[in-house]
């Protein structure tokens, strides 16, 4: 018994303490003009939100850019350049993706002040383009290789190929940009970046008409490009599409390390 008197004495001396740290606290806010409280809970508040969205936005950002694009364009060559810095003297065409995390090898002495870039080479076969859909997602860019060497023949196959990841629902929706590198732009008879983006941009445009005309039962895209009446073109896809040129044999790389560093 004694201990339960003994417990309600020491509630009751908090409960004082209590009231009395109250009537300090609201006195010392009676003291404090209006327009400074007004400020100084709004200050609060703000740098509160900044602080979650900035905690928010840090956790979610990803840092998987994918390389896509039809065989033979060269990604696997990329994937090692930009890993190793190194082309491996050329590869054979990939039937599994090649995945890394790894600092980009021109940023390797930086590597402690750098965000390490996961990158995925998913293979450009027909049969296996599933495997893009599994990480487009979480992805933070897309490099969309075109063989700048072996355009023209290739123009409408990769056009499609671009045409399905332009409309795919999480592209559009989260607005993940794409680069169109034109590899192998160190040969001389390698088409321009400009010529490429053009005859895209025709072929694409060709596609959405004779896409409309199916009906949206046997359309298996997510949305629709362009603006109606007027002729496609990239920039008025929902997320950004820049075109660049490489060289992946060569080493020169630095359009698609610059598209990469922005994005991650």
């Amino acid at each position: 018994m004694e201990g339960a008197e003994q417990w309600k004495v020491q509630v009751e001396q908090l409960k004082v303490h209590m009231e009395h740290w109250l009537e300090q606290g609201l006195e010392l806010v009676h003291q404090i003009p209006p327009i400074q409280l007004y400020v100084g809970v709004a200050v609060l508040l703000f740098t509160t939100l900044l602080l979650l969205l900035t905690r928010l936005f840090n956790r979610r950002k990803s840092n998987i850019i994918l390389l896509s694009g039809l065989s033979g364009s060269g990604k696997t060559v990329l994937f090692y350049q930009l890993r190793d810095g190194s082309s491996h003297q050329g590869t054979v065409t990939s039937m599994e993706p090649n995945e890394g995390t790894f600092v980009l090898h021109s940023e390797i002495t930086k590597k402690d002040k750098l965000k390490p870039v996961h990158l995925v080479d998913v293979p450009g076969h027909s049969r296996l383009r599933a495997k893009l859909d599994e990480f487009l997602p979480q992805a933070a860019g897309v490099v969309f290789v075109v063989d700048a060497l072996d355009f023209l023949p290739n123009c409408r196959a990769a056009s499609e190929y671009l045409y399905d990841i332009l409309t795919n629902a999480s592209v559009v929706k989260k607005k993940i940009p794409v680069l169109i590198l034109c590899n192998k732009a160190d040969k001389v008879t390698a088409h321009t970046k400009e010529f490429i983006n053009k005859q895209m941009e025709k072929e694409i445009d060709k596609l959405r008409v004779s896409r409309s005309a199916i009906s949206d039962a046997d359309i298996s895209n997510d949305f629709t490009l362009g603006v109606p009446g007027k002729a496609f073109s990239f920039t008025q896809c929902h997320n950004k599409v820049t075109v660049a040129e490489a060289s992946g044999l060569k080493g020169e790389v630095s359009e698609v390390e610059q598209f990469i560093r922005e994005n991650v």
